[in-house]
């Protein structure tokens, strides 16, 4: 048996005793070397929160010779060695619990053990308030005790608590002599019995309650008592009845159903008693009912359990009156209005005025929780909510003028406050009811409602402050962003006039007229892509920025081509990625030849200022960003805007210089890891307007991406719909335009000798993880995994030697069959690669192997040659193939002429993969669109593949997805994925 030593506390740990008792703990970090002995990982008791001190527990450590293993909070590299249980005395402090201000005295970091007491300690305290409890007698002693009742959702709860119950929380060893620490079960039986009792005597000390003699007294004071042994034993089988009978719960329960008599009644034609006939008007009527409670379905009321006409319920009672009265009697002590109706010999329902209503429906989750069942009218469930309505109208024309980033968004409106209840604006006769009414129920527009006295009383208060002036961009902040602490009520509901009106209103696609295409567009546009260019005309009528963020290929393009043949007041500048510059001198040629373009790119750059469009790319407007700055542009259009995802880039900070009237992004992801790239990119098009980066942080992106706040999300659409227009290929008026796209993966097994090489990585990366100080090395990690990819290509490709490439790969033997089948029907097909080095080992092999052209894009290829291969691809009426790397190929081409695409090795980013498919599977391809997906049976593939099923999810809640997740995996996800399964050699 080790003890020791003590020095200052880092971690706090806690456990349960084997009494049941809740036990804190403190872990040291390393010592300073002239104070290190045998055992550097200390337990001191100096430091603790404030409890009773009891003598050194005996605790069960996983450790190694040097010590007890440092817990994961300590943050230290793991220790060389076996890890086994070894026992250690521990001085603790005994606490009767554990909650936040407890652990408010406590400087360090509170461990797994402890945050999982005191969830426990908050179970207990739940059950204490809500009555779940009862009393009992433990035989040795005898001693009285409280204990818990669980059923249903604490049933659940409880079991919930077991499965994620720490070892270090009943590391305390079970029997003396023997290295294990105590069942899960009884520790937490044991615990949750001990709080329990503890806090119901507590709770009728604070009261004043004081019981009889005997047992009774010693369930409120000394819990020992004195009595003959067989009284004990009666006293002690009947409360075990008791608890039986309260934890396996009753065949049938009594059950409330409060409707109003203006309402349609239920579908029994014996519910309703006789007497409500008379009752006033405004009157209720509360019902009284048996229920199954494993099948709610089966009803009966209490007048046909008077009538003995319970058949529903036969199979679970047949004392169904005893029932009824033994229910309502025990209901009434939460509910004493019920003790009118026990006066009754038969009571069947009760007639209740609008006041008792309410005070029915404020008792209802009392008795809900108490395990009677409650059926009330709908609107109580769904109830709206009181908030402020904002009533806004245009107080000048729009002026047309350069924006800059004190300008956005500036124009004055004329505003004033309302109420609005469930989002719907109250007129001035409702809000006179309201005020004059009594009880906070209420028949509005033909529907009774709930109000909060309060929220009322506020939101009248600040309605006096009138009305005033603010600016179009204050408006929108004020309905979608900002914070409820900043006025007395949230702003639910807005209404307004004119042009202010349809902006706050969101849906611009749909509520605005539609504009004809302008007469210099030669090509037509579909319906969507009509609202989509006059959605954009009304923004530009506002000089207020917008983003463009339908799918790739559904033709942002020719609705932008659309905006600028619409209307020209000056010069329009675009900035796009080198890849896609020629496309967009083509596409402009194409649609709307009569726009002077003008291309800002190569060694002689001369800035024009005669041309309608300027074409340029990021980079170089970052290195021409002073003469760009010095012209007053009408328009600048991001295209791939993604490109300025980040903020505080060198590109973003340049291009925000550039002086323009109206802003434009374009791009298929606005979203690719986190939202703050959204942020960054509306916020680049209407400075402000998503309040400052702390605030969209606190109140979108902290709570969407970390919790997965659906109401966070909802909010964020909203308050980004009037500058965001996004339609992917799933919308129903979009998809009639597309033809089908069918996704297979394909299972690649891996031959003797890329097995062979992916373990050879795999060790290789251990021992270099063996050999770092640091507890994992990130980079270590995710430079092996590009090996591992590398090797699931094929060998060739990871050795670099030159070597053939027949016969190695189980995934260059698919990629054939998958070719032979689509160059066999006269179909083409694109095959992309993030290597750019397999891709120009690929190309002449395939060339050999089919004897089809085959053409490569990669990132070293012009500009010139890249449209030109593009080109040619598209008018060969041959079966071709076409090897593209992904970040070269994977956006802005228009390479419809192939309906095959083989995504050869995986990106792990879905964003960039549907990029690439949407080469082929865009406006303009006529046949079904075939994705080829190759996966590494077996290898971290396949796992990634099955991860990357649940990836979209940021996407799916607002707008994008990405790959920053791949990064964010624990040191044991990570193990698990790059592990070789025995099924993937099939050599």
């Amino acid at each position: 048996m080790t003890s020791l030593v003590a020095v200052e506390v880092r971690v706090l740990h806690g456990f349960v005793g084997r009494d049941g008792s809740i036990n804190l703990w403190g872990e040291a970090g390393p010592l300073p070397a002239s104070e290190r002995g045998e055992h550097p990982f200390a337990v001191p008791a100096a430091g603790l929160p404030a409890g009773e001190t009891r003598g050194p527990a005996t605790l069960v450590l996983p450790s190694t010779s040097a010590g007890p293993l440092p817990s994961p909070q300590l943050g230290l590299p793991p220790r060389r060695g076996t890890p086994r249980l070894r026992p250690w005395q521990i001085p603790a402090v005994v606490v009767p619990f554990v909650d936040d201000e407890v652990l408010g005295e406590f400087d360090g970091r509170p461990g797994h053990s402890v945050e999982w007491l005191v969830e426990l300690c908050d179970f207990a305290a739940d059950l204490v308030r809500r009555g779940r409890v009862l009393p009992a007698v433990h035989p040795h002693g005898p001693v009285a005790r409280w204990r818990p009742v669980l059923t249903g959702f604490d049933a659940i709860h409880r079991d919930d608590l077991l499965r994620r119950l720490p070892a270090a929380a009943r590391a305390e060893r079970a029997r003396p002599g023997e290295v294990a620490g105590l069942p899960a079960e009884d520790a937490l039986a044991s615990a949750l019995e001990r709080l329990v009792d503890g806090l119901v005597r507590t709770r009728l000390a604070e009261s004043g309650v004081r019981l009889g003699d005997g047992w009774l007294a010693a369930l409120t004071g000394e819990p020992s008592f004195t009595a003959a042994p067989a009284l004990v034993d009666e006293l002690t089988e009947r409360l075990d009845a008791w608890h039986t009978g309260a934890t396996t719960g009753a065949a049938v329960r009594l059950c409330f159903r409060l409707s109003h008599l203006d309402e349609p009644g239920p579908d029994e034609p014996d519910a309703v008693s006789p007497h409500p006939a008379a009752a006033p008007r405004d009157s209720w009527l509360l019902e009284f009912l048996l229920q199954a409670v494993d099948e709610p379905s089966a009803l009966v009321t209490a007048a046909d359990v008077w009538r003995d006409r319970y058949a529903p319920l036969r199979r679970w009672t047949s004392h169904p009156q005893e029932r009824l009265l033994g229910g309502l009697g025990r209901a009434a002590r939460l509910y004493p209005d019920l003790e009118a109706a026990l006066r009754l010999p038969r009571p069947v329902d009760m007639v209740l005025g609008t006041e008792e209503a309410h005070r029915f429906l404020t008792h209802a989750a009392a008795l809900e929780g108490a395990g009677y069942g409650v059926l009330l009218p709908a609107w109580w469930r769904d109830r709206p909510s009181l908030g402020l309505g904002l009533n806004v109208r245009p107080r000048e024309p729009v002026p047309r003028v350069l924006r800059d980033e004190a300008a956005d968004l500036a124009h004055l409106v004329d505003y004033d406050w309302n109420l609005a209840l469930g989002g719907q604006m109250l007129t001035t006769d409702e809000l006179t009811d309201l005020a004059q009414a009594k009880v906070p129920l209420v028949r509005l527009r033909g529907r009774w409602v709930y109000f909060d006295a309060d929220r009322l009383d506020a939101g009248l208060r600040f309605l006096a402050r009138g009305g005033g002036t603010m600016s179009a961009g204050r408006a929108l902040q004020t309905i979608k962003l900002l914070p409820p602490e900043e006025l007395p009520l949230p702003v639910t509901a807005s209404s307004g006039e004119g042009w202010v009106a349809d902006l706050l209103a969101g849906d611009l696609e749909q509520r605005l007229e539609l504009l004809d295409p302008p007469a210099g567009l030669q090509g037509s546009l579909r319906p969507y892509q009509r609202r989509g260019f006059s959605w954009l005309a009304f923004l530009d009528s506002l000089g207020l920025g917008a983003c463009l963020a339908d799918d790739m290929g559904l033709g942002k393009t020719i609705q932008l081509l659309a905006l600028l043949l619409h209307k020209r007041d000056g010069p329009a500048l675009l900035i796009c990625p080198l890849s896609v510059l020629g496309n967009w001198q083509r596409e402009t040629a194409r649609f709307a030849p009569s726009l002077r373009v003008a291309v800002l790119h190569g060694d002689e750059r001369v800035v024009p200022r005669d041309a309608d469009l300027v074409l340029t790319t990021y980079a170089t407007a970052v290195r021409d960003a002073d003469e760009l700055t010095a012209i007053a542009w009408d328009r600048v259009v991001l295209d791939e805007a993604q490109h300025v995802k980040n903020s505080a880039g060198t590109a973003a900070r340049a291009i925000r210089r550039f002086p323009s009237r109206m802003r434009i992004a374009l791009t298929g992801t606005p979203v690719e890891n986190r939202l703050a790239e959204l942020w960054s990119i509306l916020d680049y098009l209407n400075p402000g307007v998503l309040a400052s980066p702390h605030t969209f942080r606190a109140r979108f992106a902290v709570p969407i991406e970390r919790f997965g706040d659906e109401d966070a999300a909802a909010r964020l659409r909203q308050a980004t719909r009037p500058f965001m227009l996004r339609r992917t290929k799933s919308d129903p008026i979009i998809v009639d335009d597309l033809p089908d796209k069918r996704h297979v993966r394909h299972l690649c097994g891996l031959t003797g000798e890329q097995s062979t090489l992916y373990r050879a990585i795999l060790d290789e990366m251990t021992d270099r993880l063996d050999e770092t100080t640091q507890r994992w090395n990130k980079g270590i990690v995710l430079a092996a995994m590009t090996k591992l990819k590398q090797a699931c290509v094929h060998p060739a490709l990871l050795l670099g030697d030159g070597s053939p490439l027949p016969g190695r790969s189980g995934k260059l033997e698919r990629l054939e069959e998958i070719l032979d089948g689509a160059l066999a029907q006269g179909e083409s097909a694109l095959c992309f690669t993030q290597f750019a080095r397999f891709g120009s080992m690929l190309t002449p092999h395939l060339a050999a192997r089919f004897g089809v052209p085959v053409r490569y894009l990669h990132g070293g290829t012009s500009r010139k040659d890249r449209d030109a291969m593009v080109a040619d691809f598209q008018a060969d009426e041959r079966p071709g193939i076409f090897v593209l790397s992904l970040k070269a190929g994977g956006t802005g081409l228009n390479l419809t002429a192939a309906n095959h695409v083989v995504h050869v090795d995986r990106w792990w980013n879905p964003a960039t993969e549907e990029q690439a498919t949407d080469r082929a599977f865009r406006i303009g391809q006529q046949r079904d669109v075939q994705v080829h997906t190759l996966v590494c049976l077996g290898t971290l593939e396949e796992r990634i593949d099955r991860l990357l099923a649940d990836k979209g999810v940021l996407a799916a809640r607002v707008v994008g997805n990405g790959e920053g997740w791949l990064t964010a995996l624990s040191t044991t996800e990570i193990r698990d994925l790059l592990t070789l399964a025995p099924e993937a050699i099939v050599d």
